[in-house]
């Protein structure tokens, strides 16, 4: 048995509208429509079998400037991980300074994904932070 999804695909500026058909038995795409390249196809079936996305969020800092400081994971991570990593970031306190693309979390949720600083935040008002 077979059924459609439609994507809009987000690798370049067109934003073409894929529509997969996924045999669902053999869990496998069968045929694309709507994309204008290869890398929509690749972003369509990445999409339907194992989405990610980049986590953006805040980590509170002790001794800083300002009480949280703005982190991202450096690549993309499987959604149904997000929850987790979030729950993790949260329970997580920083000592500053804080460096530009320092390292807060090196293994997220068991992803083998960094979660970096994405600012540089000093410990008192005028001080550079690393």
């Amino acid at each position: 048995m077979s059924k459609e999804r439609k994507l809009i695909c987000i690798v370049c500026p067109v934003g073409c509208e894929i529509t997969a058909t996924i045999d669902e038995e053999k869990k496998e795409i069968v045929s694309f429509t709507g994309n204008q390249c290869r890398r929509g196809a690749a972003y369509a079936k990445d999409e339907i079998f194992a989405p990610k996305r980049v986590l953006t969020t805040t980590v509170r800092v002790e001794g800083g400037f300002l009480p949280v400081v703005p982190v991202r994971t450096a690549e993309p991570i499987p959604k149904d991980k997000i929850r987790d990593a979030l729950k993790e970031l949260a329970a997580l306190k920083v000592t500053a300074p804080v460096a530009f693309h320092q390292v807060i979390c090196p293994n997220v949720a068991g992803t083998g994904v960094a979660v970096i600083a994405e600012r540089p935040l000093p410990a008192e008002p005028g001080e550079k932070a690393g």
